[in-house]
């Protein structure tokens, strides 16, 4: 094992001096002007004649290696204040797609453009700011740089900024106001990178001012021209947000046969602190407004993690979740903070007490998270209250890579007769080097973790290894983890402790000529887990092959094919019934199945994303089909329906079981202030059905009304009601 990973080690020395930025970088200037300019969506103001159109942008998708053919041009201005672009879109007709009327849209479903500020020049972190030809508006953090679209986006960040948009033959017309305090910024700095990349939806292309390769995400922050200041920037005077509420919540508990009523007051602050630093401190917070958590099907004998929804703990999250290796191995995950389960298991809030949080750049090069918050004592429920901290340093080093640092504690604010030695402190620190090479071909990660848990003192180090290389055709990579058996976070997520794996995989891509296909891709994911406790044994070990097919339409076509073996150390019942029998401990499986996927153009107001599946399961079989529909009467209504169905079947007298899940939600837009979403879930796994219900009124700029109606019903008992819920919740935000 030392021996892979100093093999690995050493590629990582060799590679972090060699890279060369391998594209002419594309230049802006931004000249000064003395007085605003009135936010309209047209160009007729005097000020907007001494800038310059830059233009010239390139296709990402369907292929890169052409000019886009709609282009767009743009300029750029600024006063004292506030940060002006106006940007002109041709268009194919103005049959746009337009979703929804709601802020932070998803701007791949829609036709959009999208402005991204690297306003340190480190090419990792960046503000993102979008709009689509109705003016709506999207704002997020970047984080990682965006080489992950799943994981590096923030869009839970939001701030005050104004958009306006024409709509003519041909084109339509974008003009932004951002104000400066909107931006974290080094004001020695007299540039700042930046690009701009657009969806054109009815056109079927997605294009970009700085050139990108077309196998690399939409936005990677590797790939950015520059905007230069005619006049250095001054210092920013970022305005303390005061952002208070007023909550009330009618509960009934139909199981205990108990009803209550809850009025509550609290609220956040935002203090900035000189030009890149923020403190945000949060006073018995209330998360009613927070979307539900989408029902999953588990069939695996792990925990699932879900995401973080909650806006306290998204800003700046990258530097303190951006630790590990996916869900394997996460020292910290915010969730583990306010959420807890009673004695029956079941998932509960443990109500926040207060929480602090200061974050950002110390300077241009080196970033600073810490975070700490009291949670509340559940005496009934055996949870006690802690006191959780976090701690990372963050220094750029090279042109996009880091090494970071962290420390993580959690521990009991008293002592409790019902919590053992091993669950009153834990303490975490670790060091990590994060590969970016300057063109985003080379990826990487190095780790070492320990832990100090009282009575856990053999092997409680994780340390691992991954590598990456990312060209036009091929992707190959190769990961090494060593987790120790008594390694333990008791504010992370990990799926196992005892383990190594090791996990090669390889893509290959093929760019046809066929006019309506985009691309073939080919890919094998293999990983191997052994368990150092029983002499290295092999307990799981898996093969997916992958063949896909994209076509020029933005429809897909998969076929995938999973061979898997697994030993089992401990019993298990891939169904979870409730009076189920375990599948013996020291057993093993080995079985395969089949699945076929096709995904239909979603440009269309109908359309799904559909996949079926059959082959064996551990001593049994397994027949799934997972379908997600989608209509929308854009842009006032949409609607989908996620209609899941695993048919398990196990010999005698192991369980057998049909398990569905039904997701339908109605998403209501009457206006770009008012909103109303529906979501019913039923997941006989768990034997629950939940419906809840939002009415959303932005009344004032981030500031909202809600009204939040929760219903849960136990589905085995002729769907008898289990809890239901009635909340009226009231935020303003306030700027001093």
């Amino acid at each position: 094992m030392r021996k892979i990973l100093l093999n690995l080690l050493l590629i990582f020395s060799t590679l972090i001096t060699s890279f060369v930025i391998g594209q002419e970088e594309k230049e802006l200037f931004v000249n000064s002007i003395k007085g605003g300019i009135k936010i309209d969506g047209l160009s007729k103001e005097i000020q907007w004649e001494k800038a310059k159109w830059s233009s010239s942008f390139w296709m990402w998708r369907p292929t890169d290696t052409l000019q886009a053919n709609k282009q767009t041009q743009f300029k750029m201005l600024r006063d004292d204040q506030n940060l002006y672009i106006l940007i002109e879109l041709t268009t194919n007709g103005n049959t746009f797609t337009t979703p929804s009327l709601k802020r932070d849209f998803e701007w791949y479903e829609s036709d959009s453009v999208t402005l991204l500020f690297d306003t340190f020049n480190d090419a990792t972190n960046a503000f993102s700011f979008a709009t689509n030809p109705l003016g709506l508006k999207s704002d997020g953090l970047i984080s990682g740089g965006n080489q992950n679209y799943r994981t590096d986006r923030n869009y839970a960040w939001d701030t005050k900024w104004t958009v306006e948009t024409t709509i003519e033959e041909g084109k339509y017309t974008a003009e932004f106001k951002i104000p400066f305090s909107a931006f974290f910024y080094d004001n020695t700095q007299t540039s700042w990178r930046f690009n701009l990349f657009r969806r054109n939806f009815e056109g079927n292309e997605t294009s970009s001012w700085a050139q990108t390769p077309q196998n690399q995400t939409i936005g990677n922050l590797a790939f950015m021209g520059k905007m230069i200041f005619e006049e250095p920037l001054k210092k920013a005077q970022n305005p303390i947000s005061i952002i208070p509420y007023i909550s009330a919540a009618k509960f009934e508990d139909f199981e205990n046969n108990t009803s209550d009523f809850n009025l509550s007051v609290g609220g956040d602050a935002k203090i900035p602190i000189g030009n890149a630093l923020n403190l945000d401190l949060t006073l018995n917070p209330d998360f009613s407004q927070v979307e539900v958590d989408d029902q999953v099907v588990n069939l695996t004998r792990f925990a699932i993690s879900l995401p973080e929804k909650r806006q306290f703990f998204t800003q700046n999250d990258d530097l303190f979740k951006d630790f590990g290796a996916n869900n394997d191995v996460a020292p910290f995950f915010s969730r583990r903070i306010g959420v807890a389960e009673d004695l029956d298991g079941n998932t509960i809030e443990n109500k926040i007490i207060a929480g602090a949080r200061l974050s950002g750049k110390l300077n241009s090069n080196l970033r600073l998270g810490f975070l700490n918050i009291l949670t509340d004592a559940d005496i009934a429920n055996e949870i006690p209250s802690n006191l959780n901290t976090v701690f990372t340093l963050r220094q750029k080093v090279f042109t996009r890579s880091n090494v970071s640092f962290f420390f993580i504690d959690r521990r009991t604010t008293k002592e409790y007769d019902f919590i053992s030695e091993e669950e009153k402190k834990n303490s975490v620190t670790g060091i990590e080097y994060n590969l970016a090479s300057p063109d985003s071909k080379w990826t990487g990660r190095a780790f070492f973790h320990k832990s100090f848990t009282e009575g856990l003192d053999d092997d409680d180090i994780i340390s691992g290894v991954r590598l990456q290389r990312n060209t036009l055709r091929n992707r190959v990579g190769m990961e090494v983890i060593h987790g120790g058996e008594d390694f333990r976070s008791n504010l992370g997520f990990f799926r196992r402790t005892g383990f190594l794996k090791l996990s090669p995989e390889y893509t290959y891509r093929i760019y046809p000529k066929n006019p309506n296909v985009t691309s073939y891709e080919f890919s094998e994911r293999t990983f191997f887990v052994f368990n150092p406790t029983i002499d290295y044994k092999l307990t799981d070990r898996w093969f997916i092959s992958t063949f896909r097919k994209r076509y020029l339409n933005n429809t897909s076509l998969d076929l995938r094919i999973i061979n898997r073996y697994e030993f089992l150390t401990d019993g298990f019942d891939p169904t979870r019934s409730s009076d189920g029998i375990d599948l013996p401990s020291n057993s093993s499986y080995n079985f395969t199945d089949i699945e076929l996927g096709y995904r239909s153009d979603q440009r269309k107001k109908f359309n799904f994303d559909s996949k079926i599946s059959y082959g064996s399961f551990y001593n049994g079989t397994k027949f799934a089909v997972e379908n997600e529909f989608k209509w929308r009467k854009q842009p006032i209504f949409n609607a989908s329906m996620i209609v899941n169905f695993n048919a398990i079947k196990l010999p005698e007298p192991y369980s057998s079981k049909d398990i569905w899940l039904i997701s339908p939600k109605l998403d209501f837009t009457f206006t770009k202030t008012l909103f109303w979403t529906t979501f019913v879930q039923y997941n006989s796994q768990g034997e629950n059905l939940g419906v809840n219900s939002r009415l959303q009124w932005r009344f004032a700029p981030l500031s909202d009304l809600y009204i939040v109606y929760n219903d849960n019903y136990i589905s085995t008992d002729n769907f008898s009601p289990r809890y239901r819920s009635f909340n009226l919740k009231l935020t303003y935000w306030l700027n001093i």
